[in-house]
């Protein structure tokens, strides 16, 4: 597929979208219609509309521009479809563009949330084709390459979406969502009613919708840390449409397909390296210029780490006159501070920098506001480090920042990449290039990383083994309630698609392990303020060209990210270029957990609400916190599941 853009970019927003649809012929209950719109306001407060629908042409579509209570009390007999948008205006801010929208005809409406990057060229290819446009919106253009292609126009669509399209003629209803799940798209199907939303608590704003946790979900959090790695959320009842996938709803049955997936090019031409960076780099340059297209003002995360200055740096190549407004995340404690490397980035390309300094007391404060946000638990305190950098990226007039998410999944950026390589090497016989690259790593880092004896071993050992030892490493058996962990055995992790392990811990991770999560709290930290989050790592070529790179061009030499670090030479600073330690908005979380919320985190684990959980067994969880306090155990990570999943609840199950 052809996703070239020649430098030009999209017209859209990031926006909130919400529908209902009664599969029994009950209208539309508006009032519900509104709630779950309006409660999506931060993710769109620059315009609010709905437009109500009657399968089969019954009756004439009825759109509402701004409060849907204003215009009507209630929905006229034979209207069972019902959708609502919330605008962010960042692109073509005319009301040309204002959603829902329909095609010229009125036969096919959409509420879409995303940037289609490549809708000049299609809106080009259906012109040809004999379709008019009234405006300048990617919107039109997905609404328009459905009616050309239906269900097969994903394919063409280079960007971030989620979208529900209305096709009366057929009475089905089509929702897609992009192929990495950049944009999210909630749903809960009752059998007579389907509604969707942009985030989980659109959903929840259905009265008579019985809360309850979902304990499976809670039981892979608490045991593997996984979050969004499956169609299930934290919510009993309440799905996610999964990445690369798309639902119909048609005669009455609702339908979930996969229409992109990774897959493994077999006799694909092995492209020489130098090849490989020139065409690494004009992808790179020609994706940052298209995320850089905007009608507002455009900024970019910096962490200094080799993903955000890399695309600093480019856009001050690309963008020559304009300062580049950077912002980034900064700590006195030097054991996570990457000062001295973002202040080489602004330096390079004088950045227009803001640094902010978390603060764990107000952030523990700010818990409640973060949560309701998220929906569900988090992973770590890094999340809240990102939601400080969204915040004064908002405070200072910035509605789009650019931002590095897929860079470390892509390329091999994490250590435990290196244990699924070195195991391929030996389970290839390929003890030349084994004993080379263990010895370059070894004699870069310094130490082995656990992760990579970990990753070895899973790529090595059958998979009960590796699961057993992973219990009884993380030692949950110390604090699980032992009924709860019974009740939910831990299923394989990793799901062996391809012939070596590296190549399956890339797919595991872009769609299962890590990214999935990295991408929904990047969206709602950003959208908690009402900024756009831009992911150039995650344009479609860029993605389709590096998960068929050889391993060589990702680890090699004991370098992680070896096909970005050769493009940068020249762009970044040589000391961010060859820098070997990784760290990305980390924070002092041992100290904050140890230290500066004991007391709240104290009076947390001695709660009733705590004991009462049913997940832990509270006595067991309060001394391994006294422990871990004492530096006797290294459980931060379980240490925060347990605080945020106990907050959790008492945000949403109060």
């Amino acid at each position: 597929m052809d996703y070239s853009t020649n430098g030009r970019g999209a017209r859209g927003g990031m926006c909130g979208i919400a529908g209902i649809y009664n599969l029994t012929g009950r209208p539309v209950d508006l009032q519900l219609l509104e709630a779950m719109t309006r409660v999506l306001a931060h993710r769109g407060p620059d315009g609010e509309g709905y437009v109500l629908l009657s399968p089969c042409d019954k009756g004439k579509a009825i759109p509402i521009p701004g409060r849907l209570s204003a215009s009507l009390r209630s929905a006229p007999s034979g209207y069972t479809v019902g959708f609502g948008h919330r605008r962010l205006a960042v692109l073509d801010c005319s009301p040309l563009g204002h959603q829902p929208m329909s095609s010229e005809d009125g036969k096919i409406w959409i509420t879409y949330n995303g940037e289609v990057y490549n809708y000049l060229e299609l809106r080009e290819d259906l012109q040809q084709r004999g379709y008019v446009f009234r405006s300048m919106a990617d919107t039109e253009v997905v609404l328009q390459s459905y009616r050309e292609w239906g269900i097969d126009c994903l394919h063409r669509l280079n960007g971030m979406f989620a979208f529900a399209i209305w096709d009366t003629d057929r009475a089905r209803l089509f929702c897609a969502r992009d192929r990495l799940g950049m944009k999210p798209f909630y749903y809960r199907s009752e059998g007579d009613r389907f509604a969707f939303g942009s985030e989980i608590k659109a959903l929840l704003e259905d009265a008579n919708f019985a809360r309850s946790p979902n304990h499976r979900m809670v039981h892979e959090y608490l045991v593997l840390g996984l979050q969004d790695h499956t169609e299930q959320t934290f919510f009993e009842g309440i799905r996610q449409l999964r990445p690369g996938h798309f639902l119909v709803i048609e005669d009455g049955r609702l339908d979930i397909g996969k229409w992109w997936d990774l897959d493994r090019r077999d006799g694909q031409p092995d492209m020489p390296d130098d090849a490989a960076i020139r065409t690494f780099r004009a992808f790179f340059e020609d994706a940052i210029r298209l995320h850089l297209r905007s009608d507002v003002s455009v900024g970019s995360c910096l962490s200094g780490g080799l993903d955000s200055s890399s695309i600093v740096c480019t856009i001050h190549r690309v963008q020559e006159a304009a300062r580049v407004k950077t912002f980034s995340s900064c700590f006195d404690d030097p054991t996570c501070d990457e000062r001295p490397f973002l202040h080489a980035v602004v330096a390079r390309v004088g950045a227009d920098s803001t640094e902010v300094f978390p603060d764990g007391q107000r952030l523990f404060e700010e818990m409640p506001k973060v949560l309701w946000h998220q929906e569900e638990p988090f992973g770590g305190t890094s999340y809240l480090a990102q939601w400080v950098v969204m915040r004064a990226a908002s405070e200072r007039g910035v509605k789009v920042v650019l931002d590095g998410q897929g860079g470390d999944e892509l390329l091999c950026g994490y250590p435990g990449y290196w244990g699924s390589y070195l195991a391929d090497l030996a389970r290839q016989l390929d003890g030349k290039t084994l004993a080379r690259e263990a010895w370059a790593y070894r004699g870069r880092q310094g130490r082995i990383h656990p992760t990579v004896w970990s990753n070895a071993a899973r790529a090595m050992l059958p998979i009960g083994v590796v699961s057993r030892a992973r219990h009884w490493l993380k030692r949950h058996g110390a604090w699980l309630n032992p009924e709860f962990e019974a009740r939910y055995p831990c299923a394989p992790t990793y799901e062996p698609k391809f012939p070596t392990a590296l190549e399956n811990h890339i797919a595991a991770y872009l769609q299962t392990h890590s990214l999935p999560a990295l991408l929904h709290h990047e969206d709602r930290n950003s959208m908690a303020f009402s900024v756009e989050a831009r992911l150039p790592f995650l344009d479609a070529r860029l993605v389709e060209f590096l998960i068929h790179m050889p391993a060589r061009l990702k680890l090699r030499n004991g370098l992680s990210k070896y096909l970005l670090r050769e493009a940068m030479a020249g762009t970044i600073p040589e000391m961010v270029r060859t820098r070997m330690d990784k760290m990305g908005f980390v924070t002092p979380q041992d100290q904050w957990l140890r230290h500066t919320l004991r007391s709240e985190l104290e009076q947390l684990f001695n709660s009733r609400a705590f004991a009462e959980r049913g997940y832990w067994d509270a006595p067991k969880v309060r001394k391994a916190y006294r422990e871990y306090c004492e530096g006797g155990l290294k459980i931060s990570a379980s240490v925060w599941r347990w605080v945020c999943l106990e907050l959790w609840h008492r945000r949403f199950f109060p």
